[in-house]
């Protein structure tokens, strides 16, 4: 309790608010004065009085922001049994075509027939990849939640060096079995099963070509580094020329031999103003990166706890 003797000249009503900025015991003081004849002075009295103080919380991690050990990022049973059978499906096609081979000492065609497999492997992953980039959203049939997964990858591509191997190749696994297992199991023809195995497999395994193109090299193993740098497989700088504006090149993501005639020759872009002319969509290529779009790069402490 403390006391103050009250002045002559006092105002008829005054209040004076007093914070303390103790950051541990945040008080509010509240002091006030009455003007009494000067026969009947009292003093003035002020009592600290405690007021809850709500802090302040600034969020500077976006929600959607993918974690270390995060469990979208990891495999379940069911991935690594797609993945298994995914598996099992190209070794049926392969064996197949080795087998056929075998049988009719006929081996350069089947050798023809897996390399046209492997090219147009890689001009596939480019197509389909430029389609989910360019046009739907989350809600569309089938593949909303791969467009939707291919969106948050433009804002946080580092995650997918995190993903889980059958984590990342499940959904193409599946996609594959219900495609080739049954070509596998009742055609006998070498060439056809040289092509499908090749084609189907480099598809299927994109996706963790991908995630190599993402990688830095002291983290990957010798053997693909060194495929990336012969042109086997899809190179870390090449690919990374995709996610810097204006986002819309080198999307192969097999081998990218394609990469260099589609953007030279502006294919896509004679794709996307043939689609405008007929439906009036506008690819999202056209238009300012969004937000979600605008690459962010992943922290020292992210790296650390890896």
């Amino acid at each position: 309790m403390y006391s103050l003797p009250q002045h002559k000249h006092t105002p008829n009503l005054h209040h004076k608010v007093c914070k303390n900025s103790s950051p541990f015991h945040p008080l509010r003081v509240c002091c006030s004065t009455t003007s009494t004849p000067k026969s009947n002075v009292k003093p003035l009295v002020i009592e600290p009085r405690l007021v809850p103080v709500v802090p302040r919380v600034i969020t500077t991690i976006d929600e959607h922001r993918p974690i270390n050990k995060d469990t979208d990022l990891q495999s379940t049973w069911s991935h690594r049994a797609w993945v298994t059978v995914g598996c099992t499906t190209l070794l049926i096609s392969l064996g197949e075509s080795i087998k056929g081979a075998m049988d009719s000492n006929m081996w350069v065609e089947p050798i023809i027939a897996s390399w046209v497999g492997y090219i147009l492997a890689d001009l596939g992953s480019g197509v389909y990849h430029w389609a989910i980039d360019n046009y739907g959203d989350g809600s569309t049939p089938v593949v909303g939640a791969q467009i939707e997964a291919f969106q948050g990858h433009h804002r946080w591509p580092w995650t997918i060096t995190r993903r889980e191997f059958a984590n990342n190749l499940h959904a193409l696994a599946r996609a594959v079995t219900f495609t080739v297992l049954p070509i596998a199991i009742f055609c006998h023809d070498p060439i056809v099963q040289g092509f499908v195995g090749v084609c189907s497999g480099c598809i299927m395994f994109s996706q963790q070509f991908h995630a190599w193109a993402h990688g830095t090299k002291s983290r990957l193993p010798p053997l693909v580094v060194a495929l990336q740098e012969t042109g086997v497989l899809v190179s870390r700088s090449q690919h990374a020329a995709h996610h810097r504006p204006p986002y819309n090149n080198n999307y192969c993501i097999v081998s990218g031999v394609w990469n260099d005639f589609l953007d030279k020759h502006k294919v896509f872009e004679a794709m996307e103003m043939v689609l405008y002319f007929k439906t009036g969509v506008r690819p999202r290529s056209w238009t300012e990166p969004a937000p979600e779009w605008i690459e962010e790069i992943e922290t020292s402490s992210q790296i650390q706890t890896q």
